[in-house]
C-alpha cells in the first residue's frame, strides 16, 4: 500500500468524490489520524449508505435515521468496510469533515491537522480482522508519507471529542492495533 504523494491518494483504494472538505489552513500537513466508526442505518452493514452520506445523496425517505442526518455535510479520508475494502474519499492533502468539534492535546479543531479513517462497525459489535489488518497497512503507508504522524498521533473520535463521540467503541482493540504495527 502506497500514497501517491502529489495527488494525496492511496493506491489500493477506490476513490470516490465527496464534495465535503476544503483547503488545510497552515502547512496543510496531517499530524494525527482519527479512527472512527459508521454503519448506515445504525448497526448495519453492507449498502451504498455511508457513501451516500459523504457525497451528500442520502435520501431522508429511504429510513427514519437518514432523515436526521441527510443534510449534514460530513466526510471522511477514508471507510474500510466490513469485507476490507477501502474507499479513499478525499485526498490526505485535504480537509476532510470528520472530527467536528474536537482537541487532541490542547489543540482544536482536530480537521485541520488530522486525518479520518471510519471503520463500517459500531460501538459494541467486534470489527473483522481483515479491518484491523487494512487500518495497520494504512496507517503504515501514511506515516511513511507523512513522518509527522509519530506513534502516539493515533487516536479515537471519543478521545478527541469526550462526551461527545464514543467510537470506535469498546469493541475496538486498540492493543490488536498496536500489535499490527510493531
Amino acid at each position: 500500500m502506497q500514497i501517491d504523494p502529489e495527488t494525496g491518494l492511496l493506491d489500493q483504494a477506490r476513490f470516490i468524490a465527496s464534495p465535503n472538505f476544503d483547503e488545510r489552513p497552515g502547512t496543510g500537513v496531517p499530524e494525527l489520524i482519527v479512527v472512527h466508526n459508521i454503519s448506515l442505518p445504525p448497526n448495519q452493514f453492507g449498502g451504498p449508505y455511508i457513501e451516500q452520506l459523504f457525497t451528500n445523496s442520502l435520501n431522508p425517505d429511504e429510513h427514519a435515521y437518514f432523515a436526521e442526518i441527510s443534510h449534514l455535510h460530513v466526510s471522511a479520508h477514508l471507510l474500510v468496510r466490513r469485507d476490507g475494502s477501502v474507499i479513499q474519499f478525499v485526498p490526505f492533502h485535504q480537509r476532510a469533515w470528520h472530527a467536528g468539534q474536537s482537541n487532541w492535546c490542547g489543540r482544536e479543531r482536530c480537521n485541520d491537522f488530522s486525518i479520518g479513517i471510519e471503520l463500517e462497525g459500531s460501538d459494541d459489535v467486534p470489527y473483522e480482522s481483515v479491518q484491523y489488518e487494512q487500518l495497520a497497512y494504512i496507517i503504515k503507508a501514511l506515516r511513511i508519507c507523512y513522518p509527522s504522524i509519530d506513534a502516539h498521533a493515533i487516536t479515537g473520535h471519543s478521545d478527541i471529542a469526550p462526551g461527545r463521540k464514543t467510537d470506535p467503541g469498546p469493541s475496538f482493540s486498540w492493543e490488536r492495533l498496536k500489535q499490527l504495527l510493531a
